[in-house]
């Protein structure tokens, strides 16, 4: 079996981080994914946006929250999940996120950010240890 989604997009909020009763980091955010599309009827281009939950835990958590920002372009590799829950109203509802496995910065050393590339997988990596 394989579960696997990579994603492209821009973080629409700054990441949450938070640490579990037993001290784990997990990190929050949600991340806009844009696709162009061409309405068949009036030949009008058109852009759709879909929008995924994501969840980092441990030492990926703290490279989320560190070096992301909101509208940070990023590459998300990770596996979808879902978990189950009542809300407010009493209601079971099904919750899709992304767990990630892997992110990569997208954005340009020069739009301010400080980081212009790197791997959530690598807990040490600061600006000045990116190659480009």
């Amino acid at each position: 079996m394989l579960n696997k989604i990579m994603l492209i997009g821009n973080l629409g909020q700054d990441p949450e981080m938070s640490y579990t009763p037993s001290g784990k980091a997990i990190t929050k955010f949600s991340l806009a994914v844009n696709r162009n599309t061409r309405d068949r009827e009036t030949n009008e281009q058109r852009k759709e946006t879909t929008w995924f939950r994501i969840v980092a835990w441990e030492q990926k958590a703290e490279f989320c929250n560190q070096y992301l920002h909101k509208g940070s372009r990023v590459f998300i590799e990770g596996r979808m999940t879902s978990r189950k829950y009542t809300n407010k109203d009493g209601i079971e509802v099904t919750a899709w996120e992304v767990l990630v496995e892997n992110t990569e910065l997208l954005d340009s050393r020069s739009d301010g950010s400080g980081a212009g590339g790197g791997r959530g997988d690598s807990g040490d990596v600061g600006p000045d240890d990116i190659p480009f």
